[in-house]
């Protein structure tokens, strides 16, 4: 992890804000049968393809962020958040015509209640992708990886996507992709791509009528990563498993399947942004494919055991391995 200082990392994708509002239940409105919660904090952080990034800053990377937002309240507050955790934000996109996305979760204790989205789901604009592209070109000389965040909200294009590959192919930078199968964009050809069991069975086209037996006795699973890899042709393909951890697929090579090791698993929204972000770092330090796999195993049973979009230090990161 001494390397991760000296890493610079692209992150380009949907950026969110994540709101909390956190209280207590006391009573039943009498309005509705619905929980009236008393209001005691609130507190916002950066999501999405953002939360990738402060995930590597975290780490003590340096990232940049390359999205869009609108031009509302949430854009500075989501920016300023950003900054504080280390992330360069000069590749965040006003679009007049576009919400930036956010998620306001209402918690009464540690129980959601209720979830309110803000957010513009249509594809950017051609002339949009082309100037966020025009941004990129400024800083991926520079850059070491590219991370590619696609939620759903509409800033990776198949025009986004064709351009980022073909920049850094051209350019030899590693980019990896969590993918979202729901959009069928061409992702043939990426350095990684980090699908979960369910999202590598949709990009094979495959169903899944497997009942838990170890990832390495799967056959379906097998199946389905050995099409994905002559497929799609990615350098690596990581299926993350939920408590089964990860299967590591390379071609020609075996699966590496490394169990997971979180102790406690309290929330799991933003492990797959751990995930990636530090499989990219790691890689982009130097490490190879399985340490960089096992690192970033270690790094979301971190971040499962808190609550909300998480991040891991290294020194959690180093004290998750046992000492020997």
């Amino acid at each position: 992890m001494s390397g991760f200082a000296s890493v610079r990392v692209l992150v380009i994708g949907d950026v969110m804000l994540d709101q909390f509002i956190w209280g207590r239940v006391t009573r039943i409105s009498p309005e509705a049968p619905v929980p009236v919660v008393e209001f005691e904090r609130e507190s916002s952080m950066p999501g999405g393809a953002a939360n990738v990034a402060r995930n590597l800053t975290a780490l003590g990377a340096r990232a940049g962020i390359f999205g869009a937002v609108g031009r509302d309240a949430a854009a500075p507050q989501l920016a300023a958040l950003l900054r504080q955790d280390g992330v360069t934000c000069a590749g965040l996109l006003p679009i007049a015509n576009r919400l930036t996305s956010t998620k306001t979760r209402i918690v009464a204790g540690h129980q959601q209640v209720t979830r309110l989205d803000r957010e513009t789901r249509g594809s950017l604009r051609p002339i949009d992708v082309q100037r966020l592209l025009q941004k990129i070109d400024r800083h991926l000389p520079m850059a070491d990886a590219v991370i590619v965040g696609d939620y759903g909200k509409g800033v990776v294009t198949q025009e986004l996507l064709d351009g980022l590959r073909q920049r850094c192919h051209a350019q030899g930078k590693w980019i990896s992709l969590d993918p979202k199968p729901v959009h069928h964009l061409d992702i043939h050809g990426l350095s990684l791509i980090t699908p979960n069991r369910k999202e590598a069975f949709e990009l094979a086209d495959l169903t899944d009528n497997t009942r838990n037996p170890g990832p390495l006795a799967d056959p379906q699973l097998l199946r389905v990563a050995d099409k994905l890899l002559a497929e799609l042709k990615p350098a690596l393909l990581l299926i993350t498993l939920g408590e089964l951890g990860m299967l590591l697929c390379r071609r020609g090579q075996p699966p590496f399947h490394i169990p997971t090791v979180a102790q406690e698993v309290f929330d799991v929204s933003g492990a797959g942004d751990t995930v990636i972000a530090t499989f990219t770092l790691a890689i982009a330090a130097g490490a190879s494919p399985v340490e960089a796999a096992v690192l970033s195993n270690h790094a979301a049973g971190v971040v499962v055991g808190k609550f909300g979009t998480a991040t891991v230090t290294p020194s959690e990161l180093t004290s998750s391995f046992p000492r020997s």
